[in-house]
């Protein structure tokens, strides 16, 4: 008797939860997939303490599983693999990176062993006077659900914006390094810009 990867079984979990956080009676229809080759995230974790040098700040690279955007609610949802995480160059040595890595990815902050899914999904899209939109949606995380509020500017098959979390909301105390002389504040940016895939529907 065959048996499905363990991988593959986290994919379908993924998919049966956000499945069932889309609103009831959405059109299906009209689903769109993202194009999670071409749509980025990137998450900035600002540097505090005595000795945190200037413009040394994490930027932290974050690549799409899988996403869809259905216009006719219009609803959102999109999951992430926690594990592929990557702290990227930037100004910091690679003794740093590979420690902040460590860190980011271990127990002590994201716990990918026991979390390895990251969620968002729109609750509601408000489209504001011009261009932008406000999202109300809620980012699952850590074990964590938690009212997320986006700020969106659509365009031509593409949508950017970015929004500002409390790593502490989500149970994760920031983390320190180099003894404590070094940390990071609890807030941190998420920019994205997302890419509806060319054929748009699934």
């Amino acid at each position: 008797m065959s048996t499905i990867p363990l991988s593959t079984r986290y994919a379908f979990i993924a998919a049966a939860v956000l499945c069932t956080l889309a609103p009831r009676g959405a059109a299906f229809a009209e689903e769109w997939l993202i194009d999670t080759e071409r749509s980025t995230i990137t998450v900035r974790v600002f540097k505090s303490g005595p000795v945190s040098p200037a413009g040394g700040d994490y930027v932290i690279q974050v690549p799409l599983m899988d996403g869809s955007f259905d216009p006719s609610v219009p609803h959102m949802q999109l999951a992430i693999d926690a594990r592929r995480m990557r702290v990227l160059e930037g100004a910091l040595s690679a003794k740093e990176r590979q420690e902040v890595q460590a860190l980011m990815l271990g127990a002590d902050v994201l716990d990918v062993d026991r979390f390895p899914w990251i969620s968002f999904h729109s609750v509601e899209i408000q489209r504001l006077d011009g261009a932008e939109w406000l999202v109300q949606g809620e980012l699952g995380m850590h074990g964590h659900v938690r009212a997320t509020p986006v700020s969106v500017t659509p365009g031509h098959n593409r949508y950017k914006g970015s929004t500002t979390i409390r790593q502490s909301e989500y149970g994760i105390a920031p983390l320190t390094l180099a003894g404590g002389t070094v940390g990071v504040k609890d807030e941190i940016t998420i920019d994205f810009d997302i890419v509806i895939a060319e054929g748009r529907s699934p």
